[in-house]
């Protein structure tokens, strides 16, 4: 029942829209965290070598990490127009110049300050509404219908005024009119969900929804992205920034630490299961950790995930919620502690342990010791109970039937 409900949770429209916009800041985070690797590196021979341009690689900073909310803005007004069956380039543009809008400052010039992660639950907000008036004036048809031989880019264009005028008309009213600030409400209205998200019972709470989720065949991470994404990004942005000007790291859960801390090898942190599938005498299992191995490596674990496999398997569903929570806590009370760095640059999703941190942190050596540990942890939380499974099917590769193996067990136990 637990599962269904967040399953249609999962496929709601805006949610889906919101997860989707926000994967397009992926490439420029990554990009803006190339950039700030390459100028602090943690080598004094090449900090010497680079200090004549170590300002100007600041520059691609500026223009990705700067304009997160901007970015989402774009993003999410495009894919709530694919959501809600409305013209694509016309709602992201509208999307796009109410943002905008609603960024003025009071002296009514773009307040630069709000198109970076700060601004980015207003790019949310702004995008959901825009789309709504828009489907609302295109379903009753309240357009301006150009004659047929007008070419069709013009007629789209001519189609999109009255949507446009009513959105900008609105936003101009409620905050340069009225002078309500838009950003201030929403991070008043956001802030406990922000804060619980940096806490560690916050974080426990999000990796239990999430791994549940995946025991149930739902890809919990992608369900609760819509709503958790936009947070993390916001703690890495303020992370960054805070790097930047010499500052103390602010957050200890920024983007990059689910999957570089808690989900070695993949959610459930189930390198630990690859390893001991490694070390097997069953030959399916052998076999299915040569397959896995690979993937593995570069965080990709749905091999294991269907093909153990984990999903409504009740053994092995308890390492699987309980490795990442006890990664989590760990490495959480070790940034805490000062004992490791925290994240303040983003990294690809796909990339090594041990590496992705050390990368991360800016060439923290503590974070990528610690990351070798974190597959010890995972390999000896599931060793246990891969045990259990391991000679269920011993005994069925032996020619024993699955009913006589759970029989032979239950004896055993």
């Amino acid at each position: 029942m637990y599962c269904h409900f967040f399953l249609k949770v999962g496929e709601n429209k805006i949610l889906v829209a919101i997860r989707n916009g926000l994967t397009l800041t992926i490439p420029f985070t990554i990009v803006g965290s190339f950039f700030l690797i390459i100028g602090n590196l943690p080598i004094k021979a090449w900090t010497d070598f680079i200090a004549p341009i170590a300002g100007k690689l600041n520059a691609p900073v500026a223009v990705t990490f700067g304009l997160l909310g901007l970015i989402s803005a774009i993003g999410i007004g495009y894919n709530m127009a694919l959501e809600f069956g409305v013209d694509p380039i016309s709602n992201t543009i509208i999307s796009t110049i109410a943002f905008l809008l609603a960024t003025l400052t009071d002296d009514f010039v773009i307040n630069t300050a709000l198109l970076d992660a700060t601004g980015m639950f207003t790019a949310i907000i702004v995008a959901i509404f825009t789309t709504f008036i828009y489907r609302y004036f295109t379903i009753r048809n309240i357009t301006i219908k150009m004659p047929s031989g007008v070419p069709p880019s013009v007629a789209r264009s001519f189609a999109s005024l009255l949507p446009a005028g009513a959105v900008i008309v609105f936003v101009w009213v409620f905050h340069v009119l009225l002078g309500i600030n838009l950003n201030e409400i929403l991070q008043l209205v956001f802030q406990p969900l922000v804060f619980g998200l940096s806490t560690l019972p916050g974080l426990m709470v999000y990796t239990l929804l999430a791994c549940f989720l995946w025991s149930c065949g739902i890809h919990g991470p992608n369900v609760l992205a819509g709503i958790a994404t936009p947070i993390f990004l916001s703690y890495l942005a303020a992370n960054t920034a805070a790097f930047q000007n010499g500052q103390p790291i602010p957050y200890e859960v920024a983007d990059g630490f689910w999957i570089l801390f808690m989900s070695i090898g993949g959610s459930g942190g189930t390198m630990g299961l690859v390893l001991a599938m490694l070390r097997s005498k069953s030959k399916m299992y052998k076999s299915l950790g040569k397959m896995s191995f690979p993937s593995a490596i570069f965080c990709i674990n749905e091999p294991v995930i269907f093909g153990f496999p984990i999903v409504m398997n009740p053994i092995m569903m308890i390492p699987f919620i309980a490795t990442p929570m006890i990664l989590g806590a760990s490495s959480y009370l070790l940034m805490k502690a000062g004992i490791i760095g925290k994240i303040v640059f983003l990294v690809p999703w796909t990339i090594p342990p041990v590496i992705g941190p050390y990368l991360a942190t800016n060439g923290n050596i503590p974070a990528a010791i610690w990351s070798v540990f974190t597959i010890l942890i995972s390999y000896l939380i599931y060793l246990p109970f891969f045990k259990i499974v391991e000679k269920r099917q011993l005994l069925i590769e032996a020619g024993e039937n699955e009913k006589q193996a759970d029989t032979a067990l239950h004896a055993e136990s």
